[in-house]
């Protein structure tokens, strides 16, 4: 993309169109909206000006009249899917409920566009998606006798820890597609392998833990108890 900007700029206060000569053949939505069909298909890697030109048919360069910098790009492509989440749902009440509400929704999204969780931070915080987005999670805390800031530390956290739950979600299933043998026989392997060292008595705690262990838990089951854990942090510390 062409250099940087003389001074910072925020791509929401920057003008789509000047006004003057012809309409615009494309709009900075279509622009985002290629970008972000091209990152859900194949990856952010495959995301360039070259390759959403392609998708549009138009010019490369022209593009730059929309987007100037792969920043305002990046931008503009996490605020566009943060309009995915359900803002319209009306409150229960419990700002617990709620905010596990708000946690699986987020989860479901990256899920859909995990290119999302490269991009993810808090200068990107200013789109209008992004602040509704804010907005809500504030709305749903209004019962939380916590400070302001607080509040914004608790959603960063929470939104955080999914991120962290989804992206080691998605590089197990990564993983497991790339296995020449099935996940049950590499499973059944190495359960035989820790079989073997625990057996050594090398291992005592883990061997009284495994000994003792329930069955796995279902993901959905330690998805809430993990976002219900960070919830309560912020009222018991």
């Amino acid at each position: 993309m062409p250099g940087r900007a003389a001074e910072p700029e925020v791509i929401w206060a920057r003008p789509e169109r000047t006004g003057r000569g012809p309409k615009p053949a494309h709009s900075r939505r279509d622009v985002t909206e290629a970008a972000v069909r091209i990152a859900d298909t194949d990856g952010l890697d495959a995301v360039s000006m070259r390759r959403i030109a392609t998708d549009l048919g138009c010019g490369t360069m022209s593009l730059y009249n929309y987007v100037p910098r792969k920043e305002d790009l990046h931008e503009l492509m996490v605020d566009h899917v943060s309009g995915e989440y359900a803002l319209d749902t009306a409150p229960t009440g419990d700002w617990r409920t709620d905010l596990t509400a708000v946690a699986r929704e987020a989860r479901d999204l990256l899920r859909r566009h995990p290119w999302v969780i490269r991009l993810m931070t808090t200068g990107y915080a200013y789109g209008p998606n992004a602040l509704r987005f804010l907005e809500h999670c504030l709305d749903r805390l209004t019962g939380l006798d916590l400070p302001g800031g607080t509040k914004m530390e608790l959603i960063a956290t929470l939104n955080g820890t999914v991120m962290t739950l989804v992206a080691a979600e998605l590089a197990t299933a990564e993983r497991v597609r790339s296995l020449p043998w099935t996940e049950r026989q590499e499973q059944t392997v190495r359960h035989a392998y820790l079989t073997d060292r625990l057996a050594t008595g090398d291992y005592p705690r883990l061997a009284a833990l495994f000994a003792d262990a329930a069955p796995p838990p279902d993901t959905e089951e330690v998805f809430d108890r993990t976002v219900r854990r960070v919830l309560d942090s912020f009222v018991r510390g």
